[in-house]
């Protein structure tokens, strides 16, 4: 009778400390946007406090001082991190430079590096999940916002009239090239101390984020955001930029200006505060980003900044590519796997300190690859070649987890331990299910960056091929045994233990979920490009292949002389163990967390090779191991008086 009081108890602890968990969460938050937006605040409008040294306005200048220094005290009392200490110490740079009047344009460069510094540190959403319905926020603007702001956003509403302060002229264009979306929604949410402007945070979020862009849209002209089409369309570095919604949300005209120019960074940003989803339409199918970033990572190399110059290769591909891969080895793998290649060549050129000319050339060589998908891109897959694509997906990405799993299942029925198969299918089914959750999470919830989405893959790679070659190592050894059925029996059925069982569970999981993620987004790339009958044709045919292969497997085994089987079962191992080294070892490399020395050589994705020095000797001294290991099982079954069957 007692359990029932103790799992209320439980249950009512359980709640209490989410609910704490929940509010220390919300209050950092709030934290954060506060210290941002003071900072941005600050960076707009401390030119109207300081004229070239001297004090304009000493209201201004005294709220700029106690902005600086009140940031300064909510940096302090953030929770633990170890960036704290760097940026409490950036805050007082930055009071300092306010207590000596330095140029707006060093104190509002010192606020803003400090404001991105902060949300490097304490990460909070600072652009919305999908882009904001901006026609929508008319309505809401004249509603909540024209009797202050006024009709037109000109700070003349019949009540902003009778504040003072005055409510912000949203048509001021200087003040307006200094203003971002997210600074825009962060007034909305929140509110601006020390004025009249309150905090919205009842209206919905999509809301709040429709009635910024629409805001910004004030200081631009219809004329500006019609020529800005043309502007999105045509300017490549101006796309490069502004690679998705957050660089859109948090970018400043002024920012844009120094990269691309002033007009077309007007231009844009008239354009793209009426239309936020371009960038997400324009995105999802280009190399800007790839080619931009090579731009300027050869433009580094030319200062001599060597390390800034590898920083951006990376980026050309972790940005650049690797979100259009999906859709790219949907209508041709190969030459994917030529632009990796290629761009890891670069890098390892960049590694190597080659002369200009020699990385000039590869650059030539990627953009011609570049230009062959660009092509692939801009055409419409017709309804065979999306079945095709679908069916190669789900064979080739699916074939390596379910080889492993068949080989589990068909050595537990050779042990005669059925009664364990059940932990082999909880671990291939969980990880199905938990892909399917992780992609959700990643797709609705976070931003999952293309170096974690390698980094994830490399290192599960790696350790599933660790995994194998202990596995592969223990079936050889007992391929080299005498009497099979007295060994299973008596030996093998008392070796697998709860502990084994878990252990089986676990490969089988970790075999079928690195697979389980970038299978989905090769099929959600493959579903918006239309043609969904072919789609699902191509992913039932890839299912009927794979259980017929299954199947087959499985009654081959079962017929095989145990001795043979283990001998087959661990050779089949061990070759996924060196073909998982080599996966590992390049979506690693992809990363950036290892040097990539590449060669000119094949590029053989089925089996893992890819053409660098690091992943080829990698899965050479895996291939090494195994033939050691195996000729060690053989010579210690010889002096035990046994051969092999």
């Amino acid at each position: 009778m007692a359990h029932p009081s103790w799992l209320r108890v439980c249950a009512s602890l359980l709640c209490a400390l989410t609910v704490s968990f929940a509010t220390t969460a919300q209050a950092a938050e709030a934290d954060v946007r506060r210290i941002w937006q003071l900072l941005d605040y600050l960076a707009v409008d401390y030119g109207g406090a300081i004229k070239n040294g001297s004090v304009a306005s000493a209201s201004e200048y005294e709220e700029m001082r106690e902005f600086a220094k009140t940031s300064q005290s909510k940096m302090a009392a953030l929770e633990p991190h170890p960036e704290r200490a760097a940026l409490v110490a950036e805050a007082q740079s930055l009071s300092v430079a306010i207590e000596a009047k330095k140029s707006s344009e060093e104190v509002a460069a010192l606020a803003k590096a400090l404001a991105n510094h902060l949300l490097s540190a304490y990460p909070v959403p600072s652009a919305p999940p999908t882009p904001p319905l901006v026609a929508k926020a008319a309505a809401m603007y004249q509603a909540q916002c024209a009797a202050c702001h006024g009709a037109t956003g000109n700070g003349d509403g019949p009540i902003g009239l009778k504040l003072n302060p005055r409510p912000v002229a949203f048509t001021h264009k200087d003040r307006a090239r200094e203003r971002s979306a997210f600074a825009l929604y962060q007034a909305i949410s929140q509110g601006i101390e020390g004025t009249a402007m309150p905090g919205f945070a009842t209206i919905p979020e999509s809301d709040r984020w429709a009635l910024a862009f629409f805001i910004g849209r004030f200081a631009h002209g219809n004329d500006e955001a019609a020529a800005g089409q043309k502007v999105w369309a045509e300017n490549a570095a101006v796309r490069a930029q502004l690679i998705n919604l957050d660089a859109l949300s948090r970018m400043t005209q002024a920012d844009l200006a120094k990269q691309v120019g002033d007009e077309p960074a007007s231009l844009a940003m008239a354009y793209l505060h009426a239309h936020p989803e371009a960038v997400v339409q324009t995105r999802a199918l280009s190399f800007d980003v790839a080619r931009q970033k090579l731009e300027q990572s050869l433009a580094a190399v030319e200062k001599g900044l060597a390390g800034q110059a590898t920083d951006l290769a990376l980026s050309a591909y972790l940005d650049g590519v690797e979100p259009i891969e999906p859709t790219l080895a949907t209508r041709d793998p190969a030459l994917k796997g030529r632009i990796e290649t290629a761009m890891g060549r670069y890098r390892s050129l960049l590694a190597s300190k080659a002369s200009l000319p020699e990385l000039h050339a590869q650059v030539n060589v990627i953009d011609g690859l570049f230009k062959k998908g660009d092509e692939l891109l801009g055409s419409s897959a017709d309804a065979t070649a999306a079945y095709l694509g679908s069916l190669t997906i789900l064979v080739r990405e699916g074939l390596e987890a379910l080889l492993v799993v068949v080989a589990m299942i068909a050595f537990l029925r050779k042990a005669e331990r059925v009664d364990m198969l059940s932990f082999v299918h909880a671990g291939w089914v969980g990880a199905l299910a938990l892909g399917v959750v992780t992609w959700g999470i990643a797709t609705y919830y976070v931003s999952v960056s293309g170096a974690s989405r390698e980094v994830t893959e490399g290192l599960s790679s790696l350790f599933a091929a660790v995994v194998l070659l202990s596995v592969g190592m223990w079936m050889h050894q007992k391929s080299m045994a005498g009497v099979w059925q007295k060994y299973i029996h008596d030996k093998l059925s008392a070796a697998l233990s709860r502990k084994s069982a878990w252990f089986m569970f676990g490969l089988s999981f970790i075999a079928v979920y690195r697979e389980v993620f970038e299978t989905i987004l090769f099929y959600a790339a493959l579903w918006e490009q239309g043609n969904h009958q072919s789609v699902l044709g191509g992913l039932a045919s890839g299912i009927a292949i794979l259980v017929i292969v299954a199947v087959a497997l499985l009654r081959f085994s079962a017929s095989l002389p145990i001795s043979k089987f283990f001998t087959w079962s661990s050779s089949l191992v061990a070759v996924l163990a060196v073909i998982l080294t080599g996966k590992g070892i390049a979506g690693l490399q992809e990363a950036g967390w290892l040097d990539a020395s590449s060669f000119n050589g094949p590029r053989i994705d089925l089996l893992g090779i890819h053409p660098s020095l690091q992943g080829v000797s990698a899965q050479l001294l895996m291939a090494v191991l195994v033939v050691a290991g195996f000729l060690w099982n053989a010579r210690a079954a010889r002096r035990a008086g046994t051969e092999p069957t």
